[in-house]
């Protein structure tokens, strides 16, 4: 009589719990990085929107009217009452205003704030309450208020 050998077919119960145990590690790690790259675009989605505002509040300054407070749609914005998919804004005499929607619990309801000086046009961008690690290092935006 032959004996035949049995050979193994599948993975033991603790090949599996160790497999199981990698994958969470690797979520722990990956899933805050994830959460902080959507709210590094969310913050960059909304920085490029209003900054598209500041052709047309410059033009009209340059045509002798002045920026009227709560109306950025005389930038080229939407309304104050129309948010966009990243934007609800706002306007001052010197300022464009967003305020993130929809977005990361870190930047929703965040305020962008695109200040220009009245003497040299030169803009600056504030975002006072918005994590500096969403902002990033590249000297856009600073984690303090415009002004």
């Amino acid at each position: 009589m032959k004996i035949v050998k049995k050979t193994q077919a599948g993975f033991t119960l603790i090949e599996l719990m160790i497999v199981v145990a990698i994958i969470g590690i690797l979520a722990a790690v990956a899933i805050p990085a994830y959460q902080d790259y959507t709210a590094k675009s969310k913050f960059g989605a909304a920085l490029a929107e209003v900054s598209a505002g500041k052709v047309g509040f410059d033009a009209r300054l340059n045509d002798g009217d002045a920026m009227e407070a709560d109306k950025p749609e005389l930038a080229g914005l939407a309304k104050k009452d129309a948010p966009t998919a990243n934007c609800a804004f706002g306007s001052s005499a010197t300022t464009l205003t967003c305020k993130i929607v929809a977005g990361p619990a870190s930047v929703k309801d965040q305020v962008i704030t695109l200040t220009r000086d009245a003497t040299t046009g030169a803009w600056s961008c504030g975002a006072a309450t918005i994590p500096q690690k969403l902002i990033g290092a590249t000297g856009v935006c600073t984690g303090k208020t415009a002004g």
